[in-house]
């Protein structure tokens, strides 16, 4: 079942937030799941946690490891500082008696007499503990115990009912050593979790998981982002916008510059988004600046997420354009989060918008730039998907989002590495020209999708006065293209500003 509806029943927690979150709340009691994944993959991670929540909920836990010792496990747990304590383990693994020659045995096949002592030792051990959660590590050795597929699956189904008739919950590891079609533990499993790696050409290693099956269970479908991280397991569930609903009152934004008020027709919508494309260096990140502080000082808090430069350079160049961006980031009114690509998935930048709207009620966005949040991204149609359900989350909420997209090329009469104008409700275009022998810039608004807006064209510029905006260029034709021509008698252009 697939679904984002509450469920009222009783449910058994995993102890990972994020995965309560994909599981709608957690898994069915009672009830045995499989774990699947490649080695590597964080199934141990995953299966301590497990049972370390439940004995922070006064129920018994069973670790049974077919291949790893106690010390092993141990090591692990405290990888992520936790301690077995009175965890019981239940190691099955061979030791060095295994090894010797008189342990060989040529009389009868290993798989009849190993396979049925391992079981037999694994279900004494369970009815003297009588756990309420167990997690069976790993299912490969089982089967390369049994030999044979009907025998591997009538003991899975042994296993099965044994466990489901003490009252237990049972987490099966499989690490897909077998052959990848075959899916017997799937139907025999009343859940299925996958957990995948992938390694990008460069960037850190990616971690996903999907939920593929849950009987009796609704739960959110698709891929979900994670990471291993001191502490255990930290998954980003995939963002659906449809669950952030709230109303929110129409409200102008003002800038903060009287000028851009003008040409944007008042200011920008609350909750709305705004596209600011053009050219590097054409002003694209100091007129997010200028959004994001002219928010601060009125009271709401603006959250700057930068992908292409530092938080230092940022500072620097408000600083020189007398934006009070650095004051409002002391004041706690306006957050700056330097992010890298190649070390932060999607899900975990998505993770970290919900928090800033969620946790400290941001209430404008800023995304500079899309380019890097593209490099994120393995395709660009999951880029143009995942943006747009950001952007109906973050309108949904009332919060404003502020996006930067630079064009290739210096003049910027290129292509933009990604169109998502379409999805902006406005969008502001930056433009380098020339004129009395200087190479200048210019603003329009191109769209806004709720309200009149100027349809002019205004010489920009920035300096130690901060941001300045001319009268409309109407005695110039060819702006855009980065070389007009002068119509008239006299320029209106902005005389430059002494150093």
């Amino acid at each position: 079942m697939d679904d984002h509806s509450p469920q009222t029943h009783e449910i058994v927690r995993t102890g990972i937030p994020g995965l309560d979150e994909v599981l709608l709340g957690g898994l069915t009691p009672e009830r045995m799941y499989l774990v699947e994944g490649d080695p590597g993959a964080g199934k141990t991670t995953l299966g301590l946690r497990f049972l370390f929540e439940g004995m922070e909920q006064g129920q018994s836990g069973v670790y049974v490891s077919l291949s790893e010792t106690r010390d092993e496990l141990e090591a692990v747990a405290q990888s992520h500082g936790w301690t077995l304590g009175s965890l019981t383990v239940i190691e099955l693994a061979p030791g060095e008696e295994s090894l010797s020659a008189e342990a060989e045995n040529t009389m009868f096949y290993p798989s009849e007499m190993e396979l049925s002592d391992t079981t037999r030792r694994v279900l004494e051990q369970i009815e003297r503990v009588k756990p309420a959660r167990v997690v069976f590590d790993s299912l490969s050795e089982m089967r390369l115990l049994a030999q044979n597929p009907l025998r591997y699956r009538r003991q899975i189904l042994a296993l099965k009912q044994f466990f489901i008739g003490r009252h237990a919950t049972v987490l099966l590891l499989d690490d897909r050593t077998s052959d990848s079609t075959d899916v017997q533990l799937h139907s025999l499993a009343h859940g299925v979790i996958t957990l995948e790696r992938h390694t990008p050409t460069y960037g850190v290693m990616g971690r996903r998981l999907q939920v593929q099956k849950m009987r009796g269970r609704r739960f959110r479908s698709g891929f979900h982002d994670y990471v291993i991280e001191f502490g255990g397991l930290q998954v980003f569930p995939r963002l659906v916008a449809a669950d952030h609903t709230e109303e929110r009152p129409v409200e102008l934004l003002g800038t903060g510059v009287p000028a851009l008020d003008q040409i944007t027709g008042g200011g920008i919508e609350r909750g709305s988004s705004t596209l600011l494309v053009g050219p590097a260096g054409s002003g694209k990140s100091t007129l997010s600046a200028q959004f994001g502080t002219a928010l601060a000082e009125r009271g709401g808090r603006a959250a700057f997420f930068l992908f292409d430069e530092s938080v230092t350079t940022l500072l620097t160049r408000s600083d020189g354009l007398k934006i009070p961006l650095r004051r409002m980031r002391d004041a706690g009114k306006v957050a700056l989060h330097r992010v890298d690509p190649g070390q932060v998935s999607p899900g975990e930048f998505v993770a970290m918008v919900r928090e800033e709207v969620e946790r400290h009620d941001a209430r404008m966005i800023v995304i500079d730039s899309i380019n890097g949040y593209l490099n994120a991204m393995p395709e660009v149609r999951h880029v143009i998907l995942q943006l747009h359900e950001l952007l109906t989350y973050l309108r949904q909420r009332g919060v404003t989002a502020v996006m930067v997209v630079a064009q290739h090329g210096v003049l910027g009469t290129g292509q933009s590495p990604v169109d998502a104008s379409y999805l902006a409700d406005s969008v502001l275009l930056l433009r380098y020209f020339e004129a009395d022998g200087q190479v200048r810039q210019t603003l329009s608004v191109l769209k806004k999708r709720s309200g009149a807006h100027e349809r002019t064209l205004r010489e920009l510029r920035m300096g130690p006065s901060g941001i300045q905006l001319s009268e409309p260029l109407r005695e110039f034709e060819g702006v855009l293209t980065g070389v007009p021509a002068f119509h008239g008698r006299s320029t209106k252009l902005l005389k430059p500003e002494a150093a």
